[in-house]
Parts: C-alpha cells; structure tokens; sequence
C-alpha cells in the first residue's frame, strides 16, 4: 500500500501535474480501495515484482509501482483478486511495454507461484506483439545466471521451469485459437480495434486458471465508436461512481484542453514518465517530444499525429473536423416515437454511382432536428476498399485507422449493398417514397450534379425538388447551424454509427474569406455522402413546421369546397 499512497502525496505537495481522470483516480483509490476493510493489497507479492524488475530490467517510476500494487490487489473473503481488467492508457514513450513485460515475466515466475498460469500478448501486427516477449527472452539471455535457469527463453515463447507458465505472443486476426487456456491476457494497440470481436476471442479462456487478468494498454487513436471509445467509457463510469468499482481500473493519462498541448510543463499529464526528476531515459524523451512539438510550424499537417500519440488526445480542432467527437456521438439519441406525419426535408446525395449513395429526411422536433437515412454501396466498391466479403471479416485483422465495419450496418439496416456494378438511383427514389408514407416531404434537395440524373424521376413522383447551385457556397450558408447543433445536442440521428462515421471523415477547410467548406479527410475510403445528405436537408428546414399537421391535412381533405 505504501507505493500508493506515495503517489498520491506527490500529487497532495504538488510535485506532478495529473490530468482531470488521474484527479478522479485518486478520489477514487481513497474512497473505494483505502478506506476499505475488505480489500487488502499483497505487499509480499508487490515488493518482490519491484525487487525483480529493478534487478533484472529497469528502475521503477513512482507511478509504475502505484499500477503493479493493484495487480495484486485482493479481497479478503476469499483472497480473489479485486481487478480483472486494466486499462492503461498512456502517451507514447511512457514505458508501457517495458512495465507489461516485467510484469509478464513476472507473473509466469515461481515469485507469483501459480502452476501453469501462461499469459498471451495480443497485437494487430505480429512485431509489436513480439516486443514484450523478446524483451523478456533478451533479458534471460543476458543474465544467464540465474535466469537462464529460471526461464526457458526464444523469441516467441518464455516459459517458467518452476511453474511450467508460458508467455507467448498472439496476432489478433483471432485465427490462433488454440490453446486459450491463460491466465492472464494483455491487449496492445487496443486503439486500433473496432470492436470486441478479436478481443472476445482471446479471452474466451480465462477463469480456467486463477486469478483471471487481462490488461489493455495503449494510446488513443483515429478508430471512432469502436472499441477504445468503449473501453473509456467505462473506465468513466467507474470513475464518476456510476458503475461497480471492480468493473475495471482506469488509468488515463492525456491533457485536459487542446491548447494544453502548447505548455510543455503540461505535458507530463499526457506522459507520467515526464514527471520530476526526469530520468535519463525520460530527458531523452522530453527532447523527443520537444523536437517533434517545434517541427509543427514548418509541417502543420503532423498535428493529428502529435496530438493523438504524444498527448493522448485526439484532435479536436475545428479547422480539422465538423465537431469534437463527443459531440458527433451525442447524436446517438433515440428517435422520437410522435413525429409520424410531421412535415419533412429529404435530399440525396452521392459521388459516383459506383461507391456510395445517400437519402435522408429531417423533421423538426421543438429545438431539435432528427434525420433518418439510409445509403447504398455497390458491392464491387466494398469488397475493394474494405474486404466486405472475406469470410472471416467479424476476426479480421483490423485496419490502422480505416477498419470499416460495412457488414455490421448492413445487419443493422443502415446500408444495402448492390449486386450491380452502378448504384440505381431508383432506389433512393423508393426509399423516399416509404418515408412519404410517414412524413409529408415538403421539398427533395440535391444539387446540380445529382439533379441532371434524378430530378425528373422525382418531380414524375410528384415530389417538389429544389436545386442547391453551388453546393460548395453552402457550407458556409449551413455552418452556423452546424456549429450551433453539435455542442448544444440539436441533432438526433438514433444509433446510426454509419452517419457517425462519415461526419467524422468530413475536414472542415476555411477560405481567404473566412467561409468553411466541407471537404473529405481522404478522398476514397473515407466517404462523407451521408454527412452531405445530412447537410442538404438542412438547407431547406426552415421551410417546415414542428407540428404533427397530418390531422390537419386528413380534415381540408375531407372538405367539400
């Protein structure tokens, strides 16, 4: 226990700088773990993973002894450990690898002393899921007395001679499914998953072999509303009190405001291992870093990188994206059950006819604006860009940043993929007349492009059809109602992650006048259409009421003038 409490007396006499969630962390500790009776940490357990690791790898940082206590944190009815799963989240050069293969080492060692209780670490790319196990195996060979005796070592495996453990190292295409039978998990890259898939794949066989662990390490990502923006939500559930404290341990270090970035005394909140006095390893780092922040005046276009890796904090600036992630996610409302015969917009929208195409209406709902959509992709186009016909797409190795989950919105009713080599705009044209089934669409916006191969098919189905001339001077026009929406929750667009995911692809431009343009963060895999669709609609929405006017229709229809 002392090792944690020593670290929260660093942060008491104001010698580290924490970020808001390290606060919350230590309200926390006190509330839930120090003050109870019930839970007790194995100090025997702890002093012997410090010992071992400064002797045999690396000298311990105050906050890399506070995470090792709570691994050997138990309760004391049944001696079980607290925590199963560790979130720990970091920016790079914080030392999570290096912490991850002590601690591996030493939990497969005759110090933790549980027979066969192997450990798999899981990567997206086969090196980075090497690094811990061929750090541990270098270090066997470079003290070969004792540890040559103490560990049989390779580059792809270690095992205990004492417990027979084994550390191993698994790629996370959730093909190796042999053998699940660890004690212990350990996800790296986790920013890169999309979802839980590969994830419950591996820990399918935990609990065969007490205690059951499984640690998620890494930095934040490009990924939207996949996996890691999971993981921190419920690491602030925890943190805020609204979930059991056991569901998991939240360490996160990141900086607190975008602008924080610039203060490099704020940059230990992002990276614990900058914390004074810098080690040798950590000067080193500072200047790193340090070099990397200076090289954004001449190669802006790094900032992404910088602040998403180094500072643990996605990007959020508004030159960049339409709107903090935060905020696009917060349209995630549920779709109001009495809007059924109000008036409505509806527009189409697509680049080509051989990728994707999008239809969308939007009612008014007092001060909101809800927008219901679907879209269209032709086969040929998602096979290319995002292998939506491998087999083994649900255990796929998933992309750096661009891992589509096309079949999940198509099992969702978000999406239809066509057979045929062209997307029909017929189909859009259908979709709109099932919508006029539920709202009365006042106007069908598109722009000039989209008017010259759809605008007759709808005005013959009698539908009112208003042209956008120049779509790009728009998006000045609309950008106060976007900017206004987002941050004050205007928008609803139920669980609609495939609208989600093309406002996050939208990059916001501002012209020598000052007027934003509604650009494409990547030109072919990462499609706005729906964005725009979302976009047109808004064009024309002070055209209609907020009000259920179909009683009102039903009665002048029934008049006899």
């Amino acid at each position: 226990m002392s090792y944690v409490t020593d670290y929260l007396k660093l942060y008491d006499d104001g010698k580290v700088v924490w970020n808001k969630e390290r606060i919350q962390l230590a309200e926390y500790v006190r509330k839930n773990i120090l003050d109870n009776d019930e839970l007790y940490f194995d100090e025997r357990k702890i002093d012997n993973f410090v010992g071992f690791t400064e002797k045999w790898f690396f000298p311990l940082q105050p906050f890399q002894k506070f995470l090792a206590s709570f691994v050997f944190l138990y309760r004391k009815a049944d001696d079980t450990a607290f925590y199963r799963d560790f979130l720990w989240m970091m920016g790079r050069g914080a030392g999570k690898n290096g912490l991850i293969s002590a601690i591996s080492a030493f939990l497969i060692s005759e110090l933790n002393g549980v027979q066969a209780y192997d450990g798999s670490i899981v990567a997206n790319s086969e090196d980075q899921a090497k690094t811990s196990v061929v750090e541990v195996s270098n270090v066997v060979h470079s003290h070969p007395d004792p540890l040559e005796r103490a560990f049989y070592a390779t580059s792809t495996l270690v095992r205990s001679r004492a417990t027979n453990s084994v550390l191993k190292y698994r790629t996370s295409n959730g093909n190796t499914k042999d053998g699940l039978r660890d004690g212990f998990v350990i996800f790296d890259e986790i920013h890169e998953y999309h979802d839980a898939s590969n994830v419950n794949v591996h820990i399918s066989g935990l609990g065969k072999k007490l205690p059951p662990r499984v640690f998620y390490i890494g930095t934040d990502g490009y990924v939207r509303d996949g996996f890691i923006d999971k993981l921190k939500a419920r690491a602030a559930r925890v943190l805020e009190g609204k979930a059991q404290p056991d569901l998991i341990f939240p360490w996160i270090c990141k900086i607190d405001e975008e602008d924080e970035a610039d203060d490099p005394k704020m940059w230990e909140k992002a990276n614990p291992m900058l914390s004074k006095p810098l080690t040798p390893y950590a000067k080193g780092l500072y200047k790193e870093i340090e070099r990397q922040f200076n090289e954004l005046s001449e190669n802006p276009s790094g900032k992404e990188e910088f602040m998403t890796k180094r500072m643990d904090y996605p990007s959020q600036s508004q030159e960049s994206s339409v709107a903090p992630w935060e905020e696009i996610a917060a349209t995630n409302q549920p779709i109001p059950d009495n809007i059924e015969g109000r008036q409505a917009i509806g527009s189409v929208d697509f680049a080509t006819t051989r990728d994707f195409m999008a239809a969308a209406v939007t009612v008014k709902y007092g001060d909101k604006l809800v927008t219901m959509e679907h879209q269209w992709a032709t086969k040929v186009f998602v096979d290319r860009q995002y292998q939506y016909s491998r087999k083994d797409y649900g255990e796929a190795k998933p992309n750096q940043r661009l891992h589509i989950p096309i079949a999940d919105w198509e099992e969702k009713g978000l999406l239809t993929i066509v057979r045929a080599p062209i997307l029909d705009p017929k189909d859009a044209l259908n979709w709109m007349g099932e919508m006029r089934q539920r709202f009365n669409i006042v106007e069908v916006v598109m722009d000039n492009y989209r008017a010259s191969i759809m605008r007759a098919m709808f005005e013959e189905a009698s539908f009112e059809v208003s042209i956008i001339r120049n779509p790009t001077a728009i998006d000045g026009l609309l950008a106060t109602v976007i900017d206004n929406g987002f941050p004050n929750r205007r928008f609803i667009w139920g669980d609609n992650p495939l609208l989600r995911w093309n406002t996050n692809n939208v990059l916001v431009k501002i012209d020598g006048r000052g007027n934003k343009q509604y650009l494409k963060k990547e030109e072919i895999r990462r499609k706005t259409d729906g964005f725009k669709a979302f976009e047109y609609t808004l064009y024309s929405i002070d055209k209609i009421s907020d009000q259920d006017v179909s009683g009102s229709l039903d009665m002048l229809a029934g008049l006899n003038f």
